[in-house]
């Protein structure tokens, strides 16, 4: 078969029809920051539309990814409802001060102008890299769910200990973390992206069982609400998991996302791998993703890390084969590629490369 475009590729992995290769895409986003200006640090990468696009323009020309999905970090949301994100400078911000000391500060919330803080930079950044890519390559936002909003702002622990003494409190602030998502995807669907990538934390068996997730998130008035209207906006719905245990069911079957992009944990019983994934009939309904260790884009050499693309290429192959699907997988870390100084930018290109080379599909 004759080389595919970016585009073509990816809309043949969606819809099962033949296509030259597997598509990729190493999670690769604030690392990006490491191609702009010769380096620049991550407070300067998150703050600043003009940079954070930037870095994604630039890692499209450097690597040739077959998507691009504009992950900032996770404590947006909770940094402009008020708590306190530490900002290092070359490594991923992370909430060091929660706002949630009582049952009664859940109510307090209340949904920020999206217009100002690191939102505003988000939607404007996005906008831009969509811009710019979006006739090379399919381009998605990437956005927080309202429980994993809310666990940013209170502090998990103490928001799973309310879950189950304050309830009431804690759907309240879960109202208005769903409020809050619904202006982000109202502005993404203006910034011309094709889809929107939904980071639904906690629906991982590790921390919640099947009724506990429905009540909380997996719910008509939470997650499947904001799925449909992420829709209605314009955008394909997909989702991102890094859970150990993920609530496979609830997530493809239930919310129905063009694609799933998820994490392999090779020593917990029970996580699922990339063949067992397609073997039981998910990648029948999405595109998946994953599974790669993100540490070795740090850790391992290019030699190790082009192994174990080489050897995920050929599994998923034999398990899509034996179901009868084309390219309905995406080579990818199981995470984000750590945006750390230390990241070996050359393993970034090793997957990319060799998924080129192992990928191509031949039945």
């Amino acid at each position: 078969m004759a080389e595919m475009t970016h585009i073509e590729r990816v809309m043949a992995a969606l819809t099962n029809a033949p296509a030259d290769r597997l598509t990729t895409y190493p999670i690769a986003c604030g690392v990006n920051r490491k191609l702009v200006n010769g380096g620049i640090t991550y407070r300067e990468w998150c703050h600043d539309p003009k940079l954070f696009a930037q870095a994604f323009i630039e890692g499209q020309k450097a690597f040739d990814y077959d998507f691009a999905i504009g992950l900032m970090d996770l404590s947006v949301m909770a940094g402009d409802l008020g708590a306190g994100v530490r900002m290092d400078e070359q490594n991923t911000p992370f909430v060091d001060r929660h706002i949630v000391n009582s049952p009664e500060d859940y109510e307090k919330f209340e949904v920020p102008d999206i217009k100002k803080g690191r939102s505003a930079v988000l939607l404007e950044g996005t906008k831009l890299y969509a811009d710019k890519l979006k006739t090379e390559v399919i381009t998605a936002g990437f956005l927080e769910g309202p429980l994993l909003a809310l666990s940013q702002s209170a502090g998990a622990e103490r928001m799973f200990m309310d879950m189950f003494t304050n309830p009431s409190a804690v759907h309240k602030a879960l109202e208005t973390m769903t409020a809050y998502d619904v202006e982000m995807v109202k502005g993404f669907g203006k910034t011309g992206v094709a889809g929107l990538c939904w980071d639904y934390l906690w629906a991982n068996y590790s921390c919640l069982g099947d009724d506990q997730y429905e009540e909380f998130e997996g719910c008509k008035k939470y997650a499947v609400g904001l799925n449909e209207l992420t829709t209605k906006e314009g955008m394909a719905v997909a989702i991102h998991s890094c859970a150990d245990l993920p609530h496979l069911d609830t997530q493809i079957f239930k919310f129905k996302p063009a694609i799933y992009s998820m994490a392999y944990y090779p020593l917990i019983p029970g996580s699922p791998s990339a063949t067992e994934v397609i073997e039981k009939g998910y990648a029948d309904n999405c595109l998946i993703g994953g599974q790669i260790d993100p540490q070795l884009f740090i850790r391992g050499s290019v030699e190790k890390i082009t192994q174990v693309t080489k050897d995920l290429c050929q599994e998923v192959k034999t398990a899509l084969c034996k179901k009868g699907l084309q390219g309905k997988y995406c080579i990818a870390s199981g995470c984000e590629v750590p945006p750390d100084v230390h990241t070996k930018m050359e393993n970034i290109k090793a997957v990319v490369d060799t998924t080129k080379q192992y990928g191509k599909i031949d039945w």
